[in-house]
């Protein structure tokens, strides 16, 4: 089409929005969204002294949750969803963790991580895998790259550190509601975290996390690789006043890399608990095989 054509049909367009009478319109009907009966209104530095306030505030947890884990193929379009298992977790800053998997109190998983090594054990097979949170050789299996380090950040939304560049955006989300047949408006506040490649101007994405306005709570969260690589998307959603603080109810972990989603129900969390160092020791039986990760 020549340009004086494409000229000409955009004023047939505005003449046909233009001259009603010519023209018989139709009026629809639309859904009217429903916003929250509070919108809270920040500058990014009360944001971001509110999420260092809140993971300040904690210093260890453990919690009490029900973990349903799932193994994703998109590739073949094809989901496998393991049995739900009730689930220990121990936390305790820096970066301690632990989490006990169990069957009708029969332990079936133990993972510990110190942020350095891990140990993860399984009792069934009389078997342990240990190695480093560093991945020095990427394995074909892409089961064996996982670190527990992951689990930890998605638990927990960290504070930002020192030489952390960040940048604030306001956007609004709308979700259908199908039971009560509306649209629900979510005003929202999106905090990107980035830091400055060595030697360069560019930044690379750390993580991005979306806080509702009516609560000024994370709701997601991502993490990115050093290569800038979405590695896990986290959804935190139903928080509940667990006692001391306001703890999501249910926390969705997706691994894209991996194929893997865990979903875990949080039934009980205790904050600021005093954990022993050996409460985040795994004794092995004698003969256990243990299986090196590099």
């Amino acid at each position: 089409m020549k340009k004086r054509h494409v000229y000409s049909a955009g004023l047939l367009a505005l003449s046909i929005l233009l001259s009603g009478c010519n023209l018989l319109p139709t009026t629809r009907k639309l859904p009217v969204p429903k916003a929250p009966e509070i919108t809270q209104t920040v500058t990014p530095k009360m944001l971001i002294d509110l999420l260092n306030q809140r993971w300040n505030a904690v210093n260890g947890l453990t919690a009490t949750v029900e973990i349903q884990a799932s193994e994703i193929k998109s590739n073949q379009g094809v989901a496998t969803d393991f049995p739900s298992c009730r689930g220990y977790i121990l936390m305790r800053k820096p970066d301690m963790l632990r989490v006990v998997g169990t069957y009708f109190g029969v332990k079936i998983f133990d993972m510990a991580g110190d942020g350095k090594q891990f140990t993860l054990y399984i009792p069934s097979k009389n078997k342990a895998i240990e190695g480093s949170y560093t991945v020095n050789k990427k394995s074909a299996n892409e089961l064996e790259n996982l670190r527990p380090d992951f689990f930890y950040d998605a638990m927990v939304v960290r504070g930002l550190d020192p030489d952390d560049e960040y940048m604030v955006t306001a956007d609004t989300d709308t979700l259908e509601d199908a039971k009560k047949k509306h649209l629900l408006l979510f005003p929202e506040y999106i905090l990107s975290v980035m830091r400055h490649k060595e030697g360069s101007h560019e930044l690379t994405p750390v993580r991005v996390i979306t806080f509702h306005r009516d609560d000024l709570l994370p709701y997601e969260q991502d993490l990115y690789d050093s290569k800038g690589n979405l590695e896990t998307h986290v959804v935190y959603s139903n928080y509940i006043d667990f006692g001391s603080a306001k703890f999501p109810s249910k926390v969705m972990i997706k691994r894209p890399l991996e194929g893997i989603q865990i979903t875990m129900t949080v039934e009980r969390v205790v904050e600021n608990v005093n954990l022993r160092d050996d409460q985040f020791k795994i004794e092995l039986q004698e003969g256990t095989q243990i299986q090196k990760l590099e």
